[in-house]
């Protein structure tokens, strides 16, 4: 290894998320280039490292973390931030979201992503699973630019009622080539840290040909599927009635063969005892959204997904389910949404469900699992990408600390979040990002954000009388 390519991090709290679960009190690592090349002490790391580093960094006992991993995302919704907030679900997609988003342009799609990663950024995220949009293109243009890591699909419908006239066009090949088309493109483009996933929208805007030739496309090509899963009653019930399916959606998938280990759940919120057993047996991961599950769709069996041996990350859906894009809210909402279901579960509490461990391997290497890169990410470990969060627990929000681990998903807040790198280069230091202007993109991103909305013609109501 070349003397000018190392950097030592030392005199940090290291939280490693690998297999055995190690912590290192005061501890150091070592990154060549864009990788972990060794793990210890800090004496250790200083005594045999620091006459060959170029860069030695002393954390101040800051915490270190692995980057943490969003799997449920939409960046092309940022733009759309409160505009459908206290509305019936038919109100909120016919009403606000589609026409949002079938006005789009590329443009659009650029700086809502932009402004989108800003905020994944700031809370820790170095890799994120976007859900769909319509101009992947763009996605990739934000995300090479701004230096993190993500799986990108394109939004796709091939049947449906009152879809937006430019969707309703779209047949079945069309959805099927232009994903292809879109892996050949950006696939493992940004030195790696783009990767291009098939993407289908709901079940209940897809042919039964669309979900087989996505199933085998994705098959062929080696990559993953990002789907909307079980997310209401009514999805059931309409797959039950319509296709004939014992129970709902995730049966009939079992039953066409979608059900594998490259298929990435969302929400998945309405499912039965037998349904988180094709789950399990299939390998599908399931990406749990706390936030938006409490605001639209209900309560995950998520303690039984996991004792069942199902692989849950993390995901905050897009901004106009949530409005908060930050990983570190929803492990702090998570935990407690968990505890609280029991009662209704069991008639009794039971604080002692989904600890705080279990919720940061949630946010962290069951994430990288869930986006089928933990061969890479996920755990700092080495020989693996050094993807890296930097946390400063000294502020009233974190002090004191008894128990680093549980602070960490309790008390924690975005702002305790002050350096991001990602494949061995920070981009963020010291609560700044490093490769945009971001009071630009914030500037930029109202105006874009107004002239959207009245292309798409939302109009929201007054809430108050405003003079």
């Amino acid at each position: 290894m070349e003397a000018t390519t190392l950097t030592i991090l030392h005199n940090a709290t290291i939280v490693t998320m690998d297999s055995d679960s190690p912590v290192f009190i005061n501890g150091g690592i070592v990154i060549d280039r864009d990788r972990i090349v060794a793990i210890a002490q800090s004496s250790s790391i200083l005594q045999q490292y620091s006459s060959l580093a170029h860069h030695i960094i002393d954390l101040n006992a800051h915490i270190l973390l692995p980057g943490l991993i969003n799997t449920h995302v939409h960046t092309s919704q940022q733009l759309a931030r409160g505009i459908a907030d206290d509305v019936d679900l038919i109100t909120w997609l016919h009403g606000r979201i589609w026409p949002y988003e079938s006005n789009m342009t590329d443009e659009d799609s650029y700086i809502s992503t932009l402004l989108c990663c800003i905020e994944l950024i700031h809370s820790g995220v170095t890799c994120f699973a976007e859900a769909g949009g319509q101009h992947v293109s763009a996605m990739a243009r934000a995300v090479e630019l701004l230096g993190l890591r993500a799986c990108l699909a394109q939004s796709v419908m091939d049947a449906g009622e009152e879809l937006p006239s430019s969707w309703a066009a779209r047949t079945t090949d069309d959805c099927i080539q232009s994903q292809k088309e879109l892996y050949a493109k950006h696939h493992n483009t940004a030195d790696g840290r783009i990767r291009v996933w098939f993407g289908i929208r709901q079940i209940m805007n897809s042919t039964d040909r669309l979900l087989l030739e996505t199933r085998d496309a994705a098959k062929e090509l080696k990559t993953g599927i990002h789907m909307h899963v079980a997310e209401i009653p009514y999805e059931n019930q309409l797959v039950v009635e319509a296709r004939k399916a014992d129970h709902g959606t995730v049966t009939y998938l079992e039953k066409i063969g979608l059900l594998q280990n490259n298929l990435l759940a969302a929400h998945t919120v309405w499912v039965n005892s037998a349904e988180i057993d094709f789950l399990s047996r299939g390998g599908v991961k399931v990406s749990h959204c706390p936030a938006a599950a409490m605001r639209m769709l209900g309560f995950a069996p998520i303690i039984e997904m996991l004792d069942a041996g199902v692989c849950v990350s993390m995901g905050t859906d897009g901004a106009p389910s949530n409005n908060r894009m930050s990983i570190v809210d929803e492990m702090y909402l998570a935990s407690l949404i968990n505890k609280r279901r029991e009662v209704f579960a069991l008639g009794t509490t039971d604080p002692t469900v989904l600890r705080a461990e279990t919720v940061l391997k949630m946010a962290t290497i069951n994430g990288a699992k869930s986006v089928l890169w933990d061969d890479e990410i996920g755990s700092l470990e080495v020989g693996k990408k050094a993807d890296l969060v930097v946390v400063n627990p000294s502020s009233w929000s974190m002090v004191p600390i008894h128990d680093s681990i549980s602070s960490l998903v309790y008390c924690m807040r975005t702002e305790n979040v002050v350096s991001v790198m990602c494949n061995g280069r920070w981009i963020m230091k010291e609560k700044k990002i490093l490769n945009v202007d971001e009071g630009e993109v914030i500037s930029v991103a109202r105006r874009a954000s107004t002239e959207l909305l009245n292309r798409a013609g939302v109009k929201l109501p007054n809430r108050m009388n405003f003079l």
